[in-house]
């Protein structure tokens, strides 16, 4: 099953993708729902972002293959993490699928995409267990973190580096029966494969992550928490397209232009 939430005339709605076509529904997947006689072509709908989360959650250097590829581009030891540790990223910078990624005017060359799996919450969680971790989850969706390196480095906080507007696209719908076994990343950028990888490879796992937040934190329907990034990504320019694929899900796509 496939959620989109689509522009209704200005209302935000949710509807089941069904092959080219979206099925509107009444309600949304973490209240309830019900289906309606209501089809629309699925080429002609405008989607948004497939939640807005009550928190948003992210994990850094998840892979060990990036963790030592920055690691040797500043001249240092790998470093790889021994526990799951989680930050929080801001709602103001996601935007949809097709939405345009745009490059604030002061931003050096190094804005830079990391392709993510994106874990959605169904249902309020605290205290999982590995055996128990998975019942809150939704689905997955894609995630693109962009960043901007040059303020990564010199800020003491992410807050623009990572969160500024236009900053982390998301979509474009939420899969409910994705295998994340099955699961490859696959970034694209005007066309061209700039990054492949498992999407399981992971440090730590999903599971992991879910434990560790709700042993402190209660989570809430319609969170999300990113999973980190593998591979080393290209600068992105004016003029670029950048598609996150991952198998099973789909693909968020996006053009990068500059502000005006």
């Amino acid at each position: 099953m496939r959620w989109a939430r689509f522009d209704d005339a200005g209302t935000p709605r949710y509807g089941l993708v069904e092959g080219d076509t979206l099925r509107v529904i009444e309600g949304d997947p973490f209240a309830g729902h019900s289906l309606t006689d209501r089809v629309l072509p699925l080429a002609e709908v405008t989607l948004m972002v497939p939640v807005v989360p009550p928190t948003f959650y992210c994990v850094g250097l998840n892979y060990a293959a990036h963790v030592r590829e920055v690691a040797e581009r500043a001249g240092q030891v790998p470093n790889l993490p021994t526990q799951p540790d989680v930050g929080y990223r801001a709602q103001s910078a996601l935007i949809p699928h097709d939405a345009p990624i745009i490059i604030p005017r002061d931003a050096t060359e190094k804005v830079q995409y990391e392709g993510e799996l994106v874990v959605v919450i169904g249902r309020q969680a605290r205290h999982l267990t590995e055996e128990t971790a998975l019942d809150c989850v939704l689905g997955y969706t894609i995630g693109n973190d962009v960043s901007e390196r040059s303020w990564q480095k010199s800020d003491r906080t992410l807050w623009r580096a990572k969160n500024a507007d236009t900053f982390k696209p998301m979509g474009p719908w939420i899969d409910t029966e994705a295998r994340l076994e099955d699961m490859e990343t696959i970034v694209r950028v005007n066309g061209d494969v700039t990054t492949r990888f498992r999407t399981a490879d992971m440090i730590f796992g999903v599971r992991d992550f879910l434990v560790a937040i709700t042993r402190y934190i209660t989570l809430q329907p319609g969170d999300v928490i990113w999973m980190g990034t593998d591979g080393h990504a290209p600068n992105l320019r004016p003029g670029d397209r950048v598609e996150v694929e991952i198998t099973g899900i789909g693909t968020l796509s996006n053009p990068v232009t500059a502000e005006e």
